[in-house]
């Protein structure tokens, strides 16, 4: 199942599909950018790549202001969702960023030989959480079964937008709404559909 990689509509309607169940939702809420900050923080472990231009220490957390592979991450995300939503992309991104921030902080106030086991944990209870509502809860598999590096770029999205919607009414256009509704439709139809002729053959 394909999307345009700038069409917000067919992201969310792509993503939306495999996350129609309302636990699942909530698991992927807690868990999902959790998975993204023990990525960027693992990432901080690497060499920089460069300083900040007019770099002053002795201003508050520049020190973990640091260009190695979690700027590379953390800024292609932040990018990526201030493109696709100029509105809430831009808070996307801001996350992004102390997300960097936060993973070099960690970085450098945690040995590397206790570190990545801190991110292993991490990683395996957020993933087993994540089976748990899609075996249990969804009944489908997750959605980088089908697109893997489609579902790790639109899931941190999904879930903050889902939030904003929930809990502020939030629409990045006007019709939004209506239109991944429509789109969500037909892919959960083309899912099920699939899914019966697989059992009668």
């Amino acid at each position: 199942m394909g999307a345009g990689w700038m069409d917000l509509e067919d992201q969310y309607a792509f993503y939306g599909a495999y996350h129609s169940n309302k636990v699942n939702v909530l698991i992927h809420t807690l868990l999902v950018w959790p998975i993204i900050f023990t990525v960027i923080a693992l990432a901080a472990y690497t060499p920089a790549l460069g300083s900040l231009p007019l770099r002053d220490d002795s201003l508050p957390l520049q020190q973990y202001m640091v260009l190695n592979c979690s700027f590379v991450i953390s800024a292609f995300y932040a990018l990526y969702y201030t493109a696709i939503d100029q509105k809430a992309g831009i808070l996307a991104g801001a996350m992004c960023m102390l997300c960097w921030v936060g993973g070099n902080a960690f970085a450098q106030s945690t040995e590397f030989s206790f570190g990545w086991k801190i991110v292993i944990i991490a990683q395996i209870i957020c993933w087993t959480g994540q089976f748990i509502g899609h075996g249990i809860y969804e009944r489908r598999a997750p959605a980088f079964c089908d697109n893997f590096f489609q579902a790790f770029l639109t899931g941190p999205y999904f879930v903050l937008l889902k939030v904003l919607h929930s809990a502020f009414g939030y629409e990045p256009y006007p019709g939004f709404w209506n239109n991944v509704s429509v789109k969500l439709s037909a892919n959960l139809v083309q899912y099920h559909s699939s899914k019966r002729t697989s059992k009668s053959s």
